[in-house]
């Protein structure tokens, strides 16, 4: 397979896995405002569970797959300052996605540990590590 190609699918399970992690979050604040019990608290632990079982996690594990290919295929971009940025921010990324997993078990478990008012400042951190991922992939600065 090209490079070309694997970047490609490497887009494409990066977007997926982002708009998970930009939903997921968004879920908990309408989730944590509902009353335990209720048709639309259960209705939530439906959608959380399946948007990150069913798209979420897949979508991270070939967003990894693919970017590990890429850094195989082009091992000399690993020498590169922005590309380890952009690593470290990935790796926020996936910890953002074992906190949400574990956030929602909780709510799955009726356990309100959050107020919805920290699942909205949840909901921002992916978006900040996704900023400087893109700049850092797109950019590419230059730090000599």
């Amino acid at each position: 397979m090209s490079y070309e190609i694997i970047k490609a699918l490497h887009i494409i399970s990066v977007i997926a896995w982002m708009a998970g992690l930009l939903y997921l979050p968004r879920l908990f604040v309408y989730h944590a405002d509902t009353p335990l019990g209720s048709v639309q608290a259960e209705t939530f632990k439906v959608m959380e569970r399946r948007l990150l079982k069913a798209i979420m996690t897949p979508a991270m594990i070939t967003s990894f797959i693919f970017g590990i290919w890429m850094l195989v295929l082009a091992p000399t971009l690993l020498t590169e300052i922005w590309m380890i940025i952009k690593i470290v921010c990935v790796f926020g990324l996936a910890g953002c996605h074992g906190l949400f997993s574990r956030m929602r078990r909780d709510l799955e478990n009726d356990k309100l540990p959050y107020s919805s008012k920290v699942y909205r400042i949840w909901n921002e951190a992916p978006t900040l590590l996704m900023i400087i991922i893109v700049v850092m992939a797109v950019v590419k600065p230059d730090f000599t």
